[in-house]
């Protein structure tokens, strides 16, 4: 019986990539491989629970900002992170190394090419993101999220496999609950944004429903992410318009959340999206705007082509605006279920499954 092959997962920097690699864990697991994570020495403290033998961290960082001291300090973290990285592979002998974006993957996929083990990166959005850009002509094979993924040679296409974007066993769980308008009665509302876009919720969403009908903000039950500091006017606002609002700066059971509601309003990360189509949800989305890679935004334009979503650019997310496509979506029940179910359609559970199976067979076939 051949050895269980070891595999070397490397994320860090976000739930947002660390949740893909937590999916893939426990798809590796299931085929009887072992499982290390390599991941920076920022994310090394809140990935304690990840499903892993081994957690090593190595130094990382962004090159991001104008100061060319910056600049040289992150290079020179990212060069020592590249050789702490080179060590530790040398040391445990991984058969391949899955890097899932992020300059926290920068090192370990460098260090994994330098030490000749075969790598296999996964980009997570519509267009590949710049980490990955970078590591993209060293990489063995590229895994995607999406069966189009933009800004791409020839050459670097045909590495790619689209395998989807793994989620975790709750988002699995969750997308068992079917979708079912409520008639005449209660309309969830879920609201969240992430660490960096919970404040234009927060902005934007109770000033929409105060320009919404009395009738209309009656039927209304929101579930809203806020930050600490924007706490106390968003449960005021939905406190003085008499609207049912839960109101919190972290939910542990988002996925439980997301099958829950009737709308989503967020942002359009890689992950959001993925959960959205895997559960089947309706959404509006506001990609974050101001990335080089306008990722969000393509991630929101392809849900939003497949009938799935409403996407939203930040500069025309208004009060006015959005309470106007709210009173037309609860207006049109109909219009929301088939939404619901065209993003169903676009969803990829087994997405991790697939990964895995890429995984292995790329561990196997440099024996």
């Amino acid at each position: 019986m051949a050895e269980a092959p070891l595999i070397m997962l490397a994320a860090g920097g976000t739930g947002g990539h660390l949740f893909p690699a937590e999916a893939l864990s426990h798809a590796l697991h299931a085929r009887g491989a072992r499982v290390m994570l390599m991941t920076d020495t920022r994310a090394a403290g809140y990935a304690g629970s990840f499903p892993a033998e081994a957690l090593h961290a190595v130094p990382a960082a962004t090159p991001s900002g104008r100061s060319p001291l910056k600049m040289a300090g992150a290079m020179l973290k990212l060069a020592q992170g590249t050789f702490a990285a080179r060590r530790i592979i040398g040391r445990v002998k991984p058969a391949v190394l899955v890097g899932f974006g992020g300059y926290p993957t920068v090192p370990p996929v460098l260090g994994a090419s330098l030490a000749g083990v075969r790598t296999v990166i996964h980009e997570q959005n519509a267009v590949m993101g710049r980490a990955n850009r970078f590591l993209a002509g060293r990489a063995t094979l590229i895994a995607t999220g999406f069966a189009e993924v933009g800004g791409l040679s020839d050459a670097l296409k045909a590495k790619c496999r689209h395998v989807g974007n793994p989620v975790r066993p709750a988002v699995l769980e969750a997308a068992e609950q079917d979708y079912g308008w409520p008639g005449e009665g209660q309309v969830r509302l879920l609201v969240f944004g992430g660490s960096q876009g919970a404040r234009v919720m927060a902005d934007i969403v109770p000033q929409a429903v105060q320009l919404l009908t009395d009738t209309e903000r009656a039927r209304l039950s929101i579930v809203q992410q806020a930050r600490v500091e924007d706490d106390a006017r968003v449960r005021g606002s939905y406190d003085t318009l008499g609207v049912r609002a839960t109101i919190s700066p972290f939910f542990k059971d988002l996925p439980a959340q997301m099958a829950a509601a009737h709308l989503v309003i967020g942002r359009s990360g890689a992950s959001t999206v993925a959960e959205l189509t895997v559960i089947g949800r309706p959404a509006i989305l506001v990609p974050l705007p101001g990335s080089l890679d306008q990722d969000q935004a393509a991630n929101a334009a392809f849900l939003e082509k497949e009938g799935g979503a409403m996407r939203i650019l930040q500069a025309d997310f208004t009060p006015r605006h959005l309470a106007a496509e709210l009173s037309r979506m609860i207006a049109q029940p109909a219009h929301l279920t088939t939404m619901a179910a065209n993003a169903k359609s676009a969803g990829i559970p087994d997405a991790a499954d697939r990964l895995a199976d890429l995984v292995i067979a790329t561990a196997h076939s440099q024996n």
